[in-house]
């Protein structure tokens, strides 16, 4: 009798791989998604058959070789998600559809996904039901459905969930009580429903109280109309008063303008105008004496403008020539307010109007000509200044390409041309490398107010750090606030900002690059590193990174080591940070950068849609 046992191992290893999941099983579920969803919006060259781990928004496992992360966010991707697909997908560890349209119910082979620690899945068009399903997901940490059309209950099996730590459903249709689970959760993760109970409303009980026992007396409604009126009274009577004393305080501050007006014989510009009003015909400054406040002669005033360093060589202009530029207000800085000046003898400057300086005219004079001393390819010198009493200008060089605070966070919509890795990575390093010098010219010499709207740009892409040094000017009047976040913990008054605290905000700069967050204002409505610590902590790194960051390839890594020098530098303790002579080596390292700085501007992007 013929043996058929090698026959029927063969069988059933060739069954088994016929079942066995594995990259190409993964690469077709992503396919059949894209197809159903995304075919317009998803461009991958699949015509050859590569592997989905070069495809962007997919992460593999380099030990399995299994997808495990999808990142689609924003992508334009509608319709109904193919059924039995998803499921396909059995290492995938984090799936991110968030900000698209998808439609339909949600589809039940998400909860096959055991391994499934992360679901983003907010702001689509999903309706029906939450399946009751949520037993077999015993890794889950992050759920957001948060923006969809889901209706129903919140399924009990989430009280299964040992792990969970965000459960975001607001802005749904669901009703019914809260999951005894959520107690202690954000009430912002539920609200936008028709929920009760913690951390929401508490549910309404049943009613046992007579129904005569719930009316008021006449006596009692009476009392609660008058006292009704007596308090809309009292609060317009308050606001009446606040209003006079507002236009009394309008009216005073307009004759004191009027007065200065008069004895400087000059316009004044209003410093609150908005930064993309129009220009004024004249920029305003103090020229007159305490001679009556007639006009200077030209030959008088130009000796009143100091020109420092390089502004020496430049070909010199009076205050006369900045009075009569045409002027207009780029904005209202922590120092004072700064306006773009186009002066008659075809040259552009900046001019910061200083407020609230403490420092003596002698004091202040030494300490702009030691800012003045310092020169570096990438700060922006200080050209020249002029004092007279209250009025106290500084004059630098107009960089028309303007703020990295004003590129990266600017234009959002159509047409925007987006800053590539290579070019952050070298704003980056030409910011570091200003810093470092400024740090060098000694222990107690520190920038004191690093953010994105002060690193300004060439044509090419590369840093000008400005308003260095000028933190000891102001009065103790300027604290800092926790709306600024780029202040490190430990600082309590602006004029005292430590080489410590100053990689603590270039730290915060390096995370507003990798995530084209701002620190001041962002949707987690949390501060910046503190967001990220917690996104990387949960090991979903990828969600951190700027979106238009995730087009590029063959740069992954060195964004992680960026990300992690960033940590670093945002440490609690000062003396856990870095300092900036190692952050600069550890960029260039990073990047592969060295000596000469040579961005390529947006425009040259080359993008791999494979």
């Amino acid at each position: 009798m013929k043996s058929h046992a090698p026959s029927i191992l063969f069988l059933l290893f060739s069954l088994f791989l016929a079942v066995k999941p594995d990259l190409s099983a993964d690469r077709s579920a992503i396919l059949a998604i894209r197809s159903s969803v995304g075919g317009r919006s998803i461009l991958w060259n699949i015509s050859q058959p590569a592997t989905p781990c070069t495809w962007p928004g997919v992460v593999c496992d380099n030990q399995t070789n299994r997808v495990v992360e999808l990142h689609f966010p924003g992508m334009g991707l509608s319709g109904v998600l193919p059924p039995n697909t998803l499921g396909n997908l059995t290492q995938l560890t984090t799936l991110s559809l968030r900000y698209n349209a998808l439609s339909g119910q949600l589809p039940v082979d998400i909860f096959s996904l055991t391994n499934l620690r992360n679901l983003y899945l907010q702001d689509n068009l999903f309706s029906g039901p939450i399946p009751d399903l949520f037993s077999s997901l015993g890794n889950l940490v992050r759920v957001s459905f948060a923006g969809n059309n889901f209706s129903g209950p919140i399924p009990s099996s989430v009280n299964n969930l040992t792990r969970l730590a965000k459960f975001d459903v607001s802005n749904n249709q669901l009703t019914g009580e809260i999951p005894s689970k959520f107690v202690g959760f954000p009430e912002s993760e539920f609200s936008g429903n028709f929920l009760c109970g913690s951390p929401v409303e508490a549910c309404n009980g049943s009613d046992t109280g007579s129904s005569s026992s719930n009316k008021l007396s006449g006596g009692a409604i009476a009392g609660i109309v008058v006292g009704s009126l007596f308090i809309l009274l009292l609060v317009s009577l308050i606001f009446f008063f606040l209003c006079c004393k507002k236009r009394n305080q309008n009216e005073e501050l307009k004759s004191k303008d009027v007065g200065e007006v008069k004895q400087m014989q000059i316009e004044i510009p209003h410093e609150n105008a908005d930064s993309s009003s129009s220009g004024f015909p004249s920029l305003t400054a103090a020229v007159g004496g305490s001679g009556g406040g007639g006009k200077a002669k030209s030959g008088e005033v130009s000796k009143k403008l100091v020109f420092l360093g390089g502004g020496k060589k430049q070909r010199k202009f009076d205050l006369d020539d900045l009075l009569r530029a045409s002027a207009e207000v780029l904005g209202k800085g922590t120092f004072g307010t700064a306006y773009k000046a186009a002066l008659e003898v075809d040259l552009t400057v900046v001019v910061k109007r200083l407020r609230d300086v403490t420092m003596s005219e002698k004091e202040l004079k030494e300490k702009i000509e030691g800012v003045g001393k310092m020169d570096h390819e990438n700060l922006l010198p200080l050209r020249a200044y002029y004092f007279n009493g209250e009025e106290k200008l500084l004059v630098c060089d107009y960089m028309p390409t303007g703020s990295l605070s004003a590129l990266l966070h600017g234009n959002r919509g159509a047409g925007r041309k987006p800053l590539n890795w290579e070019t952050r990575s070298i704003i980056a390093l030409g910011a570091a490398r200003g810093i470092t010098y400024l740090h060098s010219q000694g222990p107690k010499v520190s920038h004191g107010n690093i953010k994105s709207s002060n690193i300004l740009l060439t044509p090419s892409y590369e840093s000008r750090v400005s308003d260095f040094c000028l933190a000891g000017l102001v009065g103790p009047a300027m604290t800092p606030t926790r709306v600024d976040g780029y202040r490190s913990p430990e600082v309590t008054d602006i004029r005292k900002v430590s080489q410590k605290a100053d990689v603590y905000s270039f730290g915060i700069l390096l995370l507003e690059l990798l995530t084209g967050k701002s620190p001041i204002n962002n949707e987690e409505g949390v501060d910046l590193p503190r967001w990220v610590q917690s996104v990387v902590r949960e090991e979903w790194t990828s969600e951190v990174f700027d979106l238009e960051l995730l087009r590029y390839q063959n740069v992954e890594d060195d964004m992680v080591q960026m990300l992690q020098l960033a940590i670093e530098c945002t440490a609690k303790y000062p003396d856990k940070r870095p300092c900036m002579d190692d952050v600069a080596s550890k960029i260039e390292e990073i990047c592969h950068l060295s000596g000469s700085q040579e961005a390529h501007t947006p425009e040259s992007d080359n993008v791999s849609n494979s």
